[in-house]
């Protein structure tokens, strides 16, 4: 898979926008996005470790009742800010969609064709370790040394 980058002349044509042009929400609709993003993830998670039988009847009630709750102020804040929830799931093209559609991911069962979500919870749920160097600089001068290593996983280390 090969990313282009072609240059364009509007914005309206990088990002997607809605029909109905909301000026007041401004980055409502990218925030709630990220938010909805983690809720799925969480979700995906308590589902494995229910699953798992690693979670009491507590734990999964307390878990249940918190996820209901941030899925309700989720679509409180959609509703405030003229947000269509159907908006937050953004298209990425060649890579598919950021979120599942509705009813068609259950944690630990493989689609044809992931979303974003799904392959971060497998990610999640296996464990990966990313590391990396980046220099940064000017003027052929190295000015910031970053030395990354990032450890992903639901798993405690």
């Amino acid at each position: 898979m090969t990313l282009v980058c072609t240059p364009c002349d509007s914005a309206n044509e990088v990002l997607p926008t809605s029909e109905k042009n909301n000026s007041k929400a401004g980055l409502a609709p990218l925030l709630l996005t990220v938010v909805e993003l983690v809720r799925q993830l969480l979700e995906a998670q308590i589902i494995r470790r229910m699953e798992g039988g690693i979670l009491s009847e507590s734990d999964l009630d307390r878990a249940a009742e918190s996820l209901q709750k941030l899925q309700e102020q989720i679509l409180n804040l959609c509703a405030i800010f003229e947000i269509d929830p159907q908006e937050l799931n953004i298209n990425l093209g060649e890579f598919g969609t950021l979120l599942p559609e509705q009813g068609s991911y259950y944690p630990g069962e493989n689609s044809t064709s992931p979303s974003i979500v799904e392959l971060v919870d497998r990610l999640l749920n296996t464990g990966v370790v990313v590391e990396g160097n980046v220099d940064l600089g000017l003027a052929e001068l190295d000015l910031i040394h970053l030395k990354l290593r990032l450890v992903l996983t639901s798993k405690p280390i």
